[in-house]
């Protein structure tokens, strides 16, 4: 998302007013129905059925797969899955495993598996409520090379986010034992964007920095990750860039 200057935007008049309140800085002004007015999580799942349930009547009433995409915000693949998924409400059972994850997206039901982990077992409501502030696109889970991310928690200096260097160490060589026990552990989440930095598309992990470290340290050199991405351009470009994985799901 570039910047753009405000006296090419806004009326003179409107500007001044504007200037009142702040001036020199910049200001996020939200698209006009983007934002979702989900209320308490606990209505989470009736959000998600009666917007499935809508998706569906406008493509029996003619509406295409290509426009629901546009107008949901959605993959074409998810609303492939919800308009010819002959079961509308399925009812299942979640658990922090990747079968899990790949059973709510065979459903069309990724982005409710993803809120379901993170408000349970990967620990990050505040996650979860600013992923539903806009729609996005979710796509897999995508078995995809592990060297195209990067930690942005950890001990050293550089990460965005630094924790204790013991505790650190302690939890990657715990999960480096359940990997090798277990091979059903939950897909890692990543964010792919497009800005001034990364003007042809970057990867942010946003939940399992501590398993792409143990993941690396016991050579395992793929995984499946959850995609999530936000502007239809960014969406764009990761189908140009990556659809090799998304075909192989």
């Amino acid at each position: 998302m570039k910047y753009e200057d405000g006296k090419d935007i806004f009326p003179p008049a409107l500007l001044r007013q504007i200037q009142k309140y702040i001036s020199g800085k910049c200001v996020y002004i939200p698209s006009a129905g983007k934002k979702r007015g989900w209320g308490e999580t606990s209505g989470y799942k009736q959000y998600l059925s009666d917007r499935n349930r809508a998706i569906r009547e406008k493509f029996r009433a003619g509406a295409s797969v290509d426009t629901l995409a546009e107008e949901y915000h959605l993959s074409l693949d998810t609303i492939k899955k919800i308009v010819y998924s002959k079961k509308e409400d399925i009812s299942m059972l979640y658990s922090c495993t990747l079968a899990s994850a790949k059973s709510y997206a065979k459903q069309g039901k990724l982005e409710e598996w993803i809120h379901l982990y993170l408000q349970s077992d990967g620990h990050n409501k505040d996650f979860s409520d600013g992923l539903k502030l806009f729609d996005r696109y979710y796509l897999g889970p995508l078995r995809m090379p592990l060297s195209l991310f990067e930690r942005c928690c950890g001990p050293e200096e550089n990460m965005k986010w630094r924790v204790d260097k013991n505790w650190f160490e302690y939890h990657v060589s715990q999960l480096q034992e359940v990997i090798q026990k277990e091979k059903d552990m939950p897909p890692l989440i990543v964010h792919y964007l497009i800005d001034e930095n990364h003007p042809d598309g970057a990867f942010e992990l946003n939940d399992g920095n501590h398993r792409l470290e143990a993941y690396s340290r016991l050579g395992i050199q793929e995984y499946e990750v959850v995609v999530w991405i936000t502007e239809k351009n960014e969406y764009d470009s990761f189908v140009s860039r990556y659809a090799k994985y998304i075909t192989s799901v």
